[in-house]
């Protein structure tokens, strides 16, 4: 929250809590990660009566951990890596409420990027003040030359300079981001090391990318904020980080929750009620429901829920795709990494490797596991994937890149494979369900659901939870919850008139 110019958007207004009511609404929540326990905070700290169902035995969704156990030993697992940036505003709101100084958080002061070619890019030391942060680092990149950046296609490039959400979908959603980097005659190598790994972090290759989503990421972490570009990473593992201790606070406040759960349909029981029907037993009644499924189980879901919303609204979450399978690959060694490697290494060209986490630089159960066996806890991700060889292959580059991890002895390894990621595809923009469905008391939350402000990936799912209980807040005629991004159109004055002045220009 140290940049000036972010943008608030302000909460509904209406009454404190739910006493003012003479009855208390009761809503359920189906789906336990970001979105959903966002969602649930919003609604329980206003008085409604909140029941979580969740599919899965833990909370969080893809930011979910757990322990596994094997000979004995217990070997806290998660679904992966998580980047936590300091404009993830509203994401950042929900952890508060657990410990207000985010101290579950620790700071990541570098992340450089290696390709192919073992050239290299860092963000430590980089201005904070947009533009300059993102022409320093094009500048002192081994990719990009000036006389590179000097042959773009400004009049094409005017969108990355001048972002305005949603217009920036409307103009740019029908390309893929791989096209509209070419058409910019954006540097090769530079395309390749940059904006590919920030491609692929949406689970995507460029040329299955919406141009929309890539100019909006671009605005988000680059030109449309000053919180500047390092991220912070949970200094435990997610559930003993973040999770066990938020459903703590949430219990403290009166929510429920239903683990291990899966949602079969929903039904409406009465002009204003819904009857949530589960495979646990008895059906759960309740005045509204925020439905924060992933792709798959929102698909579902609705497909046997055929008395929901209109024919419009189910073909709108039919069409929804999910992303490629991604590999998630976690490797206890019984011999330490060097010191010399960063805590976390993003890569290209070094297929299917995506990015490497040293686990014991930073978490918590990792460092004491690794000083008890003076080994590491390494993960290696691999996204966007063509085939099921991505965790054997990825070992091979993490044997290229980090050679002292080759003569290491394996104590423990776990795979996850998963493809439960929203694939934010060209031309879908508008075809993907809004937050408030045709459904009265019927909402949707996640990051695959259509929002028109600037957030991405986990800041969406947060975003979105909070804009759901506030539509179902303010029918009850109670009081929202502000929100902030970063500025929802290009911060700086020049750029935005150079844009127009190239736009008006154009042939």
């Amino acid at each position: 929250m140290t940049d000036r110019r972010r943008q608030r958007h302000p909460a509904p207004q209406g009454a404190a809590d739910a006493h003012s009511l003479s009855a208390q609404p009761r809503a359920v929540v189906i789906g336990g990660g970001i979105a959903g326990l966002t969602a649930a905070t919003a609604l329980a700290e206003r008085g409604i009566a909140v029941q979580v169902v969740e599919k899965e035995g833990y909370l969080g969704g893809r930011v979910g951990g757990w322990t596994e156990h094997h000979d004995g030993a217990e070997f806290p697992m998660n679904r992966g890596f998580h980047a936590f940036f300091r404009q993830y505003y509203n994401l950042r709101a929900l952890l508060g409420r657990i410990d207000p100084q985010l101290r579950m958080l620790t700071p990541v002061d570098d992340y450089p990027l290696i390709d192919g070619a073992g050239r290299r890019d860092t963000f430590r030391g980089l201005p904070r003040t947009p533009p300059w942060n993102a022409l320093m680092f094009a500048l002192r990149s081994p990719t990009s030359r000036l006389r590179d950046l000097v042959r773009m296609d400004a009049r094409a490039a005017a969108p990355l300079a001048a972002v305005s959400v949603p217009d920036t979908y409307h103009r740019l959603d029908h390309l893929d981001a791989e096209t509209f980097l070419k058409d910019i005659n954006f540097p090769e190598s530079a395309r390749h090391l940059a904006f590919e790994v920030f491609s692929r972090s949406f689970f995507a290759e460029p040329s299955q990318l919406s141009a929309g989503e890539l100019a909006t990421m671009f605005h988000i972490y680059f030109l449309g904020s000053s919180e500047g570009l390092i991220f912070d990473v949970v200094n435990a593992n997610f559930d003993a980080g973040l999770w066990n201790p938020l459903r703590d606070y949430l219990s403290d406040i009166g929510v429920r929750f239903a683990m291990n759960t899966r949602v079969r349909r929903v039904d409406t029981a009465g002009t204003a009620e819904f009857r949530v029907h589960t495979d646990a037993g008895d059906p759960i009644d309740a005045d509204a429901v925020v439905l924060a499924a992933d792709v798959a189980g929102l698909q579902a879901i609705a497909a046997e829920s055929e008395t929901l919303g209109n024919s419009l609204w189910h073909e709108h979450i039919r069409q929804l795709r999910s992303a490629p399978p991604f590999v998630v690959h976690r490797l206890w060694l019984d011999r330490p990494v060097a010191s010399v490697r960063p805590a976390f290494l993003g890569t290209s060209g070094h297929e299917p490797l995506d990015n490497i986490s040293v686990l014991d630089r930073y978490e918590s159960q990792a460092a004491a596991w690794a000083r008890n066996h003076q080994g590491s806890v390494v993960e290696l991700h691999s996204y966007a994937l063509n085939s099921a060889a991505g965790s054997e292959q990825g070992v091979r580059q993490l044997h290229k890149l980090y050679p002292e991890t080759a003569s290491a002895n394996v104590v423990y390894e776990r795979v996850l494979q998963r493809n439960d990621c929203p694939l934010l595809a060209p031309g879908t923009y508008t075809r993907r369900p809004h937050i408030v469905t045709p459904q009265p008391g019927l909402v949707l939350a996640g990051d695959g659901i259509r929002v028109d402000l600037p957030v991405a990936l986990m800041e969406r799912a947060a975003t979105t939870g909070w804009l759901a209980a506030n539509h179902l807040l303010t029918g009850w005629g109670l009081a929202g919850h502000d929100l902030y991004t970063v500025p929802t159109r290009g911060r700086s004055p020049l750029l935005r008139s150079l844009a127009l002045r190239q736009e008006r220009t154009a042939p």
